[in-house]
């Protein structure tokens, strides 16, 4: 059983403005779809929180957001009504306040004082009665107990307990435990209950900053220098231990390092180490937005005197792109348009990535919110964009070139089995090992393509499939 003491010690702060700026970001994310990582660091600059406020104020946010879904159960346990029919602001103060009082070290008085004031100034004296009610019954119970009585017996629905217990949808513990039973990165015979939960709880970790370097225009020694420690598998990565703001490092504000998790640069660099015969520079980035592995993949076959052309079809994407490619040398393109109706002539490319649009589920650490988001129907209707995207990287690769395929999910729907549908109706592509693109990585599987994991590897849940086209 996982350890659930209070991890996230909370420091002394200003809590009355940490709190309500804390509120009011979350309130944008439930009511406006906001993404909070964006909203919470324009809050947070807008209200000059630095040092640990703003280590406060994150936690509270990202905190709130990641146990939205077992919190709506214990606090539906301590409401007369309804959740449906509180007001929508309310329920964001009381899940608020729930994650102060049973996942921070927030002494119970004083976060129930501090979330009746916060009632009483964002919504009115009307409303403390019920937060103040509320808050001290959920109170009267520990995060453990309160999952011990809402949430069904470990015995009689293991998988229905982890959902309840690690804060994700029964649907989202379903799809990575058939993952984790049969796709590439599964672990080892009677180890998947174990993997799973491992995998649960680093879901719920936040991730450390991790930057890559461009390429011959820096070297990951000045971000060393600037009081970041090398990746452990990525050459161009390191990571900010302490986290901080990664602008104030001279080589990502002026575009010459950029942030990018290891597992998105291990993707790239692997499309980029794969062998190809013959020519090799004309690579293009099929799904480019917002533009990281752009801007790798662009440095990387500058170094080979070529060129990348970067595929998006949301202009406001695209200007992303650009501004990502604005600091590499070369003749590098940003097109706005549909990657499954190609404007360029068949075979065209020796390197295709085909990083598609996908769930998002293998980068639940650092989107908080996107759990509560996600649905199944979202899955089964970016299936056919997914086999229209890899049917066409395929037929833009020319014969002897590659295309990753990866993905940002480690869902078996979205990975193994759009390539297994696309290679099934072309008789002119086959997959290749990928795992020997990962030099060093351990725990890759019986491949041929690679799962990477946040619990094994540190990572997000990239998914790379390597295809040759014959």
């Amino acid at each position: 059983m996982t350890d659930r003491s209070p991890r996230n010690r909370a420091p002394q702060v200003r809590p009355d403005r940490v709190r309500r700026v804390a509120f009011q970001v979350i309130r944008q994310v439930t009511a406006e779809g906001a993404y909070a990582n964006l909203a919470l660091n324009k809050a947070l600059r807008d209200a000059r929180l630095s040092g640990r406020d703003a280590a406060f104020g994150t936690e509270l946010v990202h905190g709130t957001l990641r146990w939205q879904g077992t919190y709506d159960a214990f606090l539906a346990r301590s409401v007369s009504r309804p959740l449906a029919d509180l007001d929508p602001e309310l329920l964001d103060l009381l899940r608020l306040g729930t994650h102060q009082l049973l996942n921070m070290r927030v002494d119970s008085y004083a976060a129930v004082n501090e979330m009746v004031t916060l009632t009483r100034s964002e919504l009115g004296q009307k409303r403390t009665g019920i937060v103040n009610a509320v808050l001290r019954k959920i109170s009267q119970r520990s995060l453990d107990q309160w999952i011990d009585t809402v949430a069904p017996s470990p015995d009689e629905d293991r998988l229905g307990f982890l959902a309840m217990a690690e804060a994700h949808p029964r649907w989202v513990v379903e799809a990575f435990d058939r993952a984790l039973t049969v796709g590439p990165g599964a672990a080892p015979p009677g180890d998947e209950a174990v993997e799973l939960e491992r995998l649960l709880v680093a879901d719920n970790e936040p991730p450390r900053v991790t930057l890559a370097v461009r390429p011959g225009l820096a070297e990951v020694d000045e971000l060393v220098a600037a009081g970041a420690s090398p990746a452990r598998w990525s050459p161009y990565g390191a990571v900010l231990d302490g986290g901080g703001d990664p602008g104030r490092i001279e080589a990502v504000a002026t575009g010459r390092a950029g942030v990018q998790d290891e597992g998105s640069q291990l993707v790239a660099i692997a499309l980029a180490s794969a062998k190809v015969d013959g020519d090799d520079a004309n690579w293009l980035d099929l799904c480019a937005g917002p533009g990281g592995k752009s801007a790798l993949l662009a440095a990387l076959v500058q170094e080979r005197d070529g060129q990348l052309t970067a595929v998006e079809p949301l202009k406001h994407r695209a200007e992303l792109v650009r501004s990502n490619l604005r600091a590499i040398p070369g003749n590098h393109k940003v097109l706005v348009g549909d990657g499954t109706k190609p404007t360029w002539p068949a075979g065209s490319f020796d390197r295709v990535l085909a990083d598609v649009p996908c769930s998002g589920l293998g980068a639940l650490r650092r989107r908080p919110e996107a759990r509560w988001r996600r649905t199944p129907e979202d899955v089964v209707e970016l299936r056919p964009l997914q086999e229209g995207l890899l049917d066409s990287a395929i037929t833009s690769v020319r014969p002897g070139g590659v295309v990753a395929y990866v993905t940002c999910s480690p869902h078996p729907d979205e990975t193994r089995a759009v390539v297994d549908a696309v290679l099934g109706r072309r008789d002119d592509a086959s997959l290749e090992d990928a795992r020997v693109l990962f030099p060093g990585v351990p725990d890759l599987g019986d491949g041929p393509d690679v799962q990477l994991w946040p619990h094994l590897h540190g990572t997000d849940a990239m998914y790379l499939a390597l295809i040759r086209r014959s």
